[in-house]
């Protein structure tokens, strides 16, 4: 398993090692003491599963705000998305920025996504499912999201219009976002907060 580092503190890229024959493959698609030796201490206790019918479905940007903020374990098990994480974290020197990553069902690759992101996929294929796992449970009370076309972050989603939910359509903008998240290393960021 090799663990390539993102733009970001905290983020990394995975590549499992893809063992393939006749028959198919194996992989170990979570290793707790492979994850623990690159400073990944989450414990997951949720696996979520999606399935959008259609390419150009785009989910997010989400997050949770804390004290029930979620770091993620995302991979797609059937065809393909662009995946893109923001820096939300208040004192981060790279607040605001974002990284897009191809991840498909024939590449294998994972992404690691650390609490302090908001997150968000677009379907490059039709039936792409992503499966992922998160360290807290889904609270609604501190479910949370930017607007997926917001001018201030100009985000290069693959699409210009994507299917979406109504919640994501009316998502808020960056601008005047106040990020209940601290940097690491900085004192705080449990502050909740209810919206954007």
């Amino acid at each position: 398993m090799e663990f390539v580092p993102t733009q970001f503190e905290g983020a990394w890229q995975i590549r499992p090692a893809v063992h393939q024959d006749n028959r198919g493959f194996f992989l170990e698609s979570y290793s707790e003491g492979q994850f623990a030796r690159h400073g990944i201490n989450s414990v997951f206790v949720q696996d979520n599963h999606s399935r959008s019918a259609a390419a150009g479905v785009l989910r997010g940007l989400h997050f949770q705000a804390p004290p029930a903020a979620q770091a993620k374990l995302v991979r797609v098990t059937r065809g393909a998305v662009c995946d893109v994480i923001v820096d939300i974290r208040a004192g981060s020197p790279t607040y605001g920025k974002w990284q897009q990553f191809e991840l498909t069902a024939g590449n294998f690759l994972m992404l690691y996504v650390p609490a302090g992101f908001a997150h968000g996929f677009c379907t490059l294929e039709p039936d792409t499912e992503v499966q992922y796992k998160v360290d807290r449970p889904y609270s609604p009370r501190h479910e949370n999201g930017i607007i997926w076309n917001d001018p201030d972050l100009c985000i290069g989603w693959p699409v210009q219009t994507p299917v979406l939910s109504d919640k994501d359509a009316n998502l808020a903008r960056f601008s005047g976002f106040v990020s209940p998240f601290d940097a690491p290393g900085r004192v705080g960021g449990n502050r909740e907060q209810t919206s954007p």
